[in-house]
């Protein structure tokens, strides 16, 4: 059960715009690596929860031995290396081959998995465990500059919560077997195609002749989409089915389904920091959820600080699934079930109703502000 010590989700969507600006101001000032460095990448590693004045969180100009080269900045988890970070000046092309085979190579006899190259605009996240060719190492790339990479995203699975959940671990194994099986797809309907791809199209439409299904699957243009998977801080994502289906067992009374969150709800980047900012949650705060017949209750004491079963997580999310967990026990391939927190924690309103969390949000989106805790006390 991992205590953590993150910061909240908006600190990481402050410090992106921040960043934002910063490029659009100095990209064609062609500043220097230190600069990158202080204005653009340790931002983001603060917001990320890494103490960067720590030397137990963070350590600069890292060296295994006396003899090698430094590592720009080695983050640590129970006094192990669990990423390095090399960085280079803003414009430099961190694609560059020379840069990561180097870093990789140095990650490799470290014995540390996780590498991030970053000019503090792209960042380039590679497992360098994986026994594949340095290309294939690569996990993702996203842009701090292109909301379409959707940086917050992948950057915020480099926090110090997620890592020490291995989430990253999780998503890599899927994104890689993803891969292994797309390039399988297209070696199946390539110029080529595969002989036993072949012979079961002709079991099927025994008409055809060998030539001709050979012929046909050439002019054939396939495409396989393999959507990225999300970390569950990325943002409200729909409920898992079993919100539905699990235990195939009605709602008990007070527990509404949850509601359908995503792409189409605007109010999903609002933090739980705002949200006690503006008043509509006094802290602390008690929610609960009846799940599969077992009373579950968890205590949000701050932005980033919500109790459950006497631990300390960084956000609802986490201790959401924690909650799961004690119900399910962990799924296949993860340390606890992925949660939307804001759909699954409730509150109590003033006439003892429940509520999910998310509809505060929606509150302070519409800017419809009433006060919890005005109301609470009022009841």
């Amino acid at each position: 059960m991992a205590l953590t010590e993150g910061t909240a989700v908006a600190d990481l969507d402050i410090a992106l715009v921040t960043v934002r600006d910063r490029i659009a101001k100095y990209q064609r000032q062609s500043i220097g690596e230190q600069d990158t460095k202080a204005s653009l990448i340790v931002p983001v590693l603060r917001a990320l929860g890494w103490d960067t004045e720590d030397l137990e969180d963070v350590k600069l100009e890292y060296k295994r031995l006396s003899t090698d080269n430094p590592v720009d900045y080695a983050l640590f988890l129970l006094r192990e290396p669990r990423l390095f970070i090399e960085a280079k000046a803003l414009g430099v092309h961190v694609d560059d081959h020379k840069w990561t085979s180097q870093i990789l190579a140095y990650a490799t006899v470290a014995g540390v998995e996780w590498v991030a190259l970053t000019d503090g605009n792209e960042w380039r996240i590679y497992n360098s465990h994986a026994t594949v060719p340095v290309e294939q190492k690569l996990f993702r790339t996203v842009r701090v500059a292109d909301p379409d990479t959707r940086p917050g995203e992948t950057l915020r699975l480099l926090a110090k919560a997620q890592m020490a959940d291995h989430l990253i671990d999780v998503l890599w194994k899927s994104d890689f077997v993803d891969r292994q099986t797309k390039d399988a797809l297209v070696g199946l309907f390539g110029p080529e195609p595969d002989p036993a791809l072949v012979r079961l199209i002709r079991a099927k439409a025994q008409a055809l002749s060998p030539a001709d299904v050979r012929s046909s699957l050439g002019r054939l243009r396939t495409t396989f989409d393999f959507p990225v998977a999300a970390s569950p801080e990325a943002g409200p994502v729909a409920p898992p089915k079993e919100a539905k289906t699990a235990a195939n067992e009605p709602a008990s009374k007070g527990e509404p389904p949850s509601a359908e969150m995503g792409e189409g709800t605007p109010w999903r980047q609002v933090s739980l920091g705002q949200l006690i900012s503006a008043g509509l949650v006094s802290v602390p705060l008690e929610v609960e959820h009846h799940y599969r017949g077992t009373d579950l209750t968890a205590r949000i004491e701050g932005p980033d600080r919500v109790v459950f079963d006497g631990a300390v997580y960084d956000s609802l999310s986490t201790a959401g699934g924690m909650a799961r967990k004690s119900v399910l026990g962990s799924p296949t391939g993860r340390a606890y079930p992925q949660t939307n927190g804001w759909g699954f924690w409730q509150y109590r309103g003033p006439d003892g109703t429940l509520h999910q969390l998310d509809e505060l949000r929606r509150e302070f989106y519409e800017r419809k502000v009433v006060s919890l805790g005005d109301a609470r006390r009022a009841g």
